[in-house]
């Protein structure tokens, strides 16, 4: 009894102490198997951690209500996203790593973060990068958010359902973390790094240029004919561009990257930390989220094709509101209905491995369907219309196990 009693008094003292590691238990875990837009089960699925990384399982989907998207043919799907976030970041006192398209970081939801552009540029020559917020603006929804082409939801500038974005009085909240590993506030802070002063809405260090013909770019560069920009007017006003942007330091709070090195509530030692910026009239302020470059090491696996898709390794623990289990290596998973005429849905019990790469087989041993990045705790449909019928057999494996089941398709 004794053993039993320490051994439990020992799980309470790592929860206190897991709670209290705001990379680790900031996260919105969906522990009830709640589901957001298209029934798509929403918010973050597994908070997992090692002794370097926190591993998020996620679906891109919020928890709150989103759409529609004005202009926009994509819709939302699920990106079975598991992203890596170092829980010791570093500065990169090298060369900086750029902020590219895609994902640049995760809400704490499990939304994806998107940088400025919306991946286009003027005549598509590459030197005018085209603002999302102008440009793609008129299809962001309530939130602020909107589907790509592959239907990721994300966000390009402060997601609004996610936080009070409006409390001016109180340090916000965090609201994500950058793939350096240093997390991602709302829009107000301390008036003073130290902690005192107050609390302020943090203004980005990013001013317009005074210019009337885009001829030059932010660094002095002037540039040749060929390679001009539209000349501001109504259709074109300042803004449309990144390059329409320049960097002057000290201008406002924050430095190049958006962010800086100040006390926080979670953090009253300090830490750097970037900040979402908007204007005075709750309006997203260039360049919204980060700035051009990470002020840390990234973590790799996370950004660029195909990023977003992390096997985290053996011996992770995972974290909940109100616990924490060692992830057992195992595949466990029901499949309804079994035998099936249509469809057989398949559930992934929480217990299961990550990134299980599932094949659906015949009796003759041919593949005829395959998927990757299928994750616990949530549920896949798989489609056997097309099949005669017969006994099929579906192989889901790990780099750490497998399982077969066995399926049954009648007339």
């Amino acid at each position: 009894m004794k053993k039993i009693f320490a051994c439990l008094i020992l799980l309470a003292g790592m929860q206190t102490s897991f709670a209290q590691i705001p990379v680790i238990s900031s996260w919105i875990v969906n522990t009830t198997g709640a589901t957001g837009y298209a029934g798509i089960a929403s918010n973050v699925q597994i908070d997992q951690f090692d002794s370097n990384y926190v591993y998020i399982s996620c679906t891109c989907i919020p928890g709150y209500s989103i759409g529609p998207w004005t202009g926009n043919p994509n819709i939302p799907k699920n990106q079975n996203f598991v992203f890596k976030i170092p829980r010791s970041p570093v500065q990169n006192t090298g060369k900086t790593d750029s902020v590219g398209l895609g994902q640049i970081a995760v809400w704490s939801n499990g939304v994806a973060a998107y940088n400025a552009s919306d991946g286009m540029t003027y005549n598509n020559d590459g030197t005018w990068h085209r603002n999302a917020y102008y440009f793609e603006g008129v299809s962001f929804d309530n939130c602020l958010g909107h589907p790509d082409q592959s239907g990721c939801y994300h966000h390009h500038v402060s997601p609004t359902c996610l936080y009070n974005s409006v409390d001016s009085t109180t340090h916000s909240p965090i609201i994500g973390y950058a793939f350096d590993g240093y997390p991602i506030y709302g829009a107000y802070g301390y008036a003073n790094t130290n902690g005192t002063g107050g609390i302020k809405r943090m203004a980005s260090s990013y001013q317009l240029r005074k210019m009337v013909n885009r001829d030059t770019l932010p660094n002095g560069t002037i540039l040749a004919s060929a390679k001009y920009g539209p000349a501001v007017s109504a259709s074109y006003p300042l803004g449309d561009f990144m390059e329409d942007y320049i960097y002057t330091a000290s201008s406002g709070d924050l430095d190049s990257h958006n962010g800086r090195f100040c006390v926080t509530p979670e953090y009253p030692a300090g830490t750097y930390a970037y900040f979402v910026t908007i204007d005075s009239k709750q309006v997203p302020a260039f360049p919204y989220v980060l700035g051009y470059t990470y002020y840390g090491v990234i973590a790799t696996g996370n950004t660029g094709p195909g990023g977003g898709h992390v096997t985290p390794p053996g011996g992770t623990v995972v974290y909940t509101p109100t616990g924490i289990n060692e992830v057992t290596k195992v595949i466990k998973c029901t499949l309804e209905p079994n035998p099936t005429q249509d469809y057989t849905y398949i559930y992934i019990d929480p217990s299961s491995d990550n990134n299980i790469t599932a094949t659906l087989y015949n009796e003759q041993g041919q593949a005829l369907q395959h998927f990757d990045y299928w994750h616990p705790s949530m549920s896949y449909a798989l489609n056997l219309t097309g099949y005669t019928a017969g006994v099929y057999f579906l192989n889901l494996q790990t780099e750490n196990t497998h399982t077969v089941q066995k399926i049954v398709k009648v007339n």
